[in-house]
């Protein structure tokens, strides 16, 4: 039997943002949000799991919400928007976002490109699998998003066709030097 690195990634709950189409800002749950939080109710993990979260205030306050004292990982950052921050997406010049959403390498918006996403979270994943204690790590949908693709080494072109509902939960495992998806 080989050892598992089990890696539970919670997506962040409703913002007012989200609802909105705005690209994000660093902002709270929305009321929805803290009902969805409330609905998923706390989660259950084992005594020696490494917590994380991101910086941003919504990743923190949903961790806090399920009950996990989260250590604070700079690298679940969300995808960083750049000029767009706080603009909807109607208000982006139709060109530049036709480029951000079909050329994943590039950034338009003077933000991260998908590519750096994917590399900055893959890096995160690498450093989790010197030790088998298990993971969870409350998120943005765009970081897991860039997991899965990593996870499946997977073209980054796909990034858009991954939907991450709000409090969902993904689960990957490391084993036998690679990540898989477990659903």
């Amino acid at each position: 039997m080989t050892d598992v690195v089990r890696l539970t990634l919670v997506s962040h709950a409703m913002t007012d943002a989200m609802a909105a189409g705005r690209f994000p800002a660093d902002e709270s749950l929305s009321q929805i949000g803290r009902r969805q939080v409330k609905k998923a109710g706390r989660l259950d993990v084992q005594k020696d799991a490494r917590l994380f979260a991101g910086p941003e205030q919504r990743v923190r306050e949903t961790a806090q919400l399920l009950g996990l004292h989260a250590v604070t990982e700079p690298r679940l950052a969300d995808l960083q928007c750049g000029d767009w921050c706080g603009h909807t997406l109607r208000a982006v010049g139709p060109t530049e976002l036709e480029t951000w959403l079909t050329d994943p390498a590039r950034a338009p918006h003077g933000g991260e490109s998908i590519v750096d996403l994917i590399q900055r979270v893959a890096g995160w994943l690498q450093s989790l699998t010197a030790n088998t204690a298990p993971v969870v790590a409350v998120t943005h949908p765009a970081v897991i998003r860039a997991a899965i693709l990593h996870s499946l080494d997977a073209p980054p072109k796909s990034f858009w066709g991954i939907d991450i509902a709000p409090v969902s939960r993904t689960v990957l495992h490391f084993r036998n030097g690679r990540w898989t998806l477990r659903l």
